[in-house]
């Protein structure tokens, strides 16, 4: 077997804290994702989901532990790696195709080639016609098109997703959740989702981590072996969803509870 293509291996990270303390986000983290493989992160806010990405990304270095991306270790942002934030990253004084094209030139490609690629990719996620409108002219699920457009027209390996959906109306963001997994059917990209939905979390991935509550480390891993293609809003009214959405839930409510009640002894 082809080893992962990503690879945490007893992770940690401490951050220093404003009293001079130190605060550890992660702590003996171990994780793998294939290639082609979608996994969504789910646990407590302010767990550590989003340091996990961090870690992956090589924007944050280990403070102990391991991290491996195409199975060498993370030593600064590795080849091929796509991330996708709660803010989207369009730039505003720029339109649609502008913004699009920015990921293939920065990566030497052409400018006829560069707008080859965003035209196909702008396409793509339904947004043909509006390659000279400028963010502001756009709706939130149309900047979030851009975002996705953005992300894959330089075809990354590895997919990082940071709750890029949490700001949407409910049918947006079920719509979105369609048009990603359509997107990246079929590319053999790795994905590593963060959300606090955990409907969400089961809808779109292949297998669910659970995180416990701060410093995170992983609880539990869930199999998600519900058919592929998937229409979001159609799988959330199985009966197979609902019995893995119990069983996940029950695993990662008592994180939850530990968290809040963590959070009131600091308030009394």
């Amino acid at each position: 077997m082809a080893p992962p293509l990503i690879e945490l291996i007893s992770a940690t990270k401490r951050f220093p804290s404003g009293n001079g303390s130190v605060h550890t986000a992660v702590r003996d983290l171990s994780l793998t994702v294939s290639a082609g493989e979608f996994v969504a992160v789910v646990g407590p806010t302010g767990c550590g989901k989003s340091t996990t990405l961090s870690l992956v990304s090589g924007l944050q270095p280990a403070s102990a532990g391991e991290v491996r991306v195409h199975g060498e270790p993370v030593r600064s942002i590795p080849d091929g790696v796509g991330y996708m934030f709660q803010n989207d990253a369009v730039m505003p004084w720029r339109s649609v195709l502008d913004n699009v094209v920015s990921g293939p030139r920065y990566r030497g490609a052409s400018k006829a080639e560069a707008r080859r690629q965003a035209a196909d990719w702008i396409e793509r996620v339904g947004l043909a016609g509006f390659e000279k409108y400028y963010p502001h002219q756009l709706s939130g699920g149309m900047r979030k098109r851009v975002a996705l457009a953005q992300t894959l027209v330089t075809q990354p390996r590895i997919l990082l997703m940071d709750e890029p959906f949490s700001a949407l109306d409910v049918q947006t963001r079920a719509l979105m959740q369609d048009e990603l997994l359509r997107l990246w059917q079929g590319t053999d990209a790795a994905v590593i989702f963060v959300t606090h939905d955990l409907e969400e979390a089961i809808a779109l991935a292949d297998k669910v981590v659970v995180m416990t509550a701060s410093p995170a480390t992983v609880k539990a891993v869930f199999d998600v072996p519900l058919p592929r293609p998937r229409e979001v809003e159609e799988l959330r009214l199985t009966e197979d969803f609902l019995k893995i959405y119990r069983e996940v839930w029950e695993s990662l409510r008592t994180e939850v509870d530990k968290a809040r009640e963590r959070g009131a002894s600091r308030v009394a």
